[in-house]
Parts: structure tokens; C-alpha cells; sequence
């Protein structure tokens, strides 16, 4: 069992003691301070933490009775404006029906009246549109031949169909 790292020589016992030294020397020096400090700023922080919750604690019983009172005084002028709330709707219903009866009599009236109108429109320009039809095959039929009967008869059905295929 020669091996060097179960039975380390003097050399390498007095090398690896000096190697420890520098490590402890290094980690006393920076890193024990810093572990420190971390673990204060976490006591710390803690420890505010806990006081935050307690006094938010309290705030919050004080806040559940307070709250308790104006939440009486919220249900009693809830029921106030409820009460008023249902005495304006109903006065605003009434006068609305009201107002909806006579609008609709001046509508239907309106109404009524227009359609008297539109329906003279309508045959006026119904009267046009088929004098004026008129004047279109007319003026058709004078320009294809007159001689050829058989032709002018067959060009006047065509445009009738036309005109009714138009119109359906």
C-alpha cells in the first residue's frame, strides 16, 4: 500500500497544511464576514416582517369594526334610495306609457300619411315607366324592318318578356 493519497508523504502533508492555512486565512478574512452580514440582513428582515404582520393584525381587528358600523349605515341608506329609487321608477314608467301612446297616435298618423304618398309615387312612376317602355319598343320596332312582319312580331314578344322578367 504505497499509494500517495491514502499515506501522503512529509512533503506533501506540510504543502497541503500550508494550502489549508491559506484557505482558512482567505475564507476568515472575506467570506466569514459576508456570511455574516447575510444572515444579520435576514435576522433583520425577519424580524420587520413579523412587526409589519402584527401591526397589520390590529389594523385589520379595528378595520372589522369599523367596518361593521358603516356597514349598518350602508344597508340603512341603501334601503332609503331603494325606497326612492321605486317611487321614481314608477312615476318614470307612468310617464312613459304616456309618452310611448301619444308618440305612437303621431307615428301611426305619420305613417298613414306617408304611405298615401309613396302609393301616389308609385303609380306616377309606374305611368312613366310604362310610357316610357312604350317609347322604347316603339322606337324599336322602327328600326328593325316594318316589311318583315313575322320579325317586328317575334322582336315585340321578345321585349315584353324582357320587360316582365324585369319587373317579377
Amino acid at each position: 500500500m504505497n499509494n500517495p493519497l491514502i499515506n501522503p508523504g512529509l512533503g506533501a502533508f506540510v504543502w497541503m497544511m500550508c494550502s489549508f492555512a491559506i484557505l482558512v486565512f482567505i475564507l476568515a478574512k472575506w467570506g466569514w464576514p459576508m456570511l455574516l452580514k447575510a444572515l444579520k440582513h435576514r435576522e433583520t428582515t425577519i424580524a420587520n416582517s413579523l412587526n409589519a404582520a402584527e401591526k397589520a393584525r390590529e389594523e385589520l381587528a379595528q378595520l372589522k369594526s369599523s367596518n361593521q358600523d358603516l356597514l349598518k349605515e350602508a344597508k340603512q341608506e341603501r334601503d332609503e334610495i331603494l325606497r326612492n329609487a321605486r317611487a321614481t321608477r314608477d312615476q318614470i314608467i307612468e310617464d312613459a306609457k304616456q309618452k310611448a301612446s301619444e308618440e305612437a297616435a303621431r307615428m301611426r298618423e305619420a305613417a298613414q300619411e306617408s304611405i298615401k304618398n309613396e302609393k301616389l309615387r308609385a303609380m306616377y312612376d309606374l305611368k312613366n315607366q310604362i310610357a316610357q317602355f312604350s317609347i322604347d319598343i316603339a322606337e324599336k320596332l322602327i328600326k328593325t324592318e316594318l316589311s318583315d312582319r313575322a320579325r317586328a312580331d317575334a322582336f315585340v314578344k321578345s321585349e315584353l318578356e324582357t320587360i316582365q322578367k324585369q319587373y317579377e
